[in-house]
């Protein structure tokens, strides 16, 4: 089993810093939960590598799965939201108009 993503590392931090730079934290929060379930399935390869039974390995084994499961549903809607709101699917930048600044936001602007 291998987890394959549409979205490299370097990709969803990009999306994460404009997200979090530009106060609009959709796109963000789902980048987040897709490195958590790449976390998550990368301890569950490893500890399926060392299982010590069968029992421990199916267990594993059927977490891996459904992270797997998880994962797509999570990029395929992180694809889905940067394309309802605009984002170059090339470059992966922010449309100008979802940009407000932090600073504008605390300045009142």
């Amino acid at each position: 089993m291998s987890l394959e993503t549409k979205f490299s590392n370097a990709q969803l931090r990009r999306i994460n810093l404009q997200s979090i730079l530009y106060l609009c934290s959709c796109p963000s929060q789902v980048g987040v939960q897709i490195d958590s379930l790449r976390k998550l399935y990368e301890y569950q390869a490893n500890c399926a590598e060392r299982g010590r039974s069968e029992l421990q390995s199916q267990v594993h084994e059927r977490i891996a799965e459904a992270t797997l499961a998880a994962h797509r549903i999570m990029e395929d809607c992180l694809q889905d939201v940067l394309s309802l709101e605009g984002w170059d699917p090339l470059t992966l930048e922010m449309p100008e108009g979802l940009r407000t600044l932090l600073e504008q936001e605390i300045d009142g602007g």
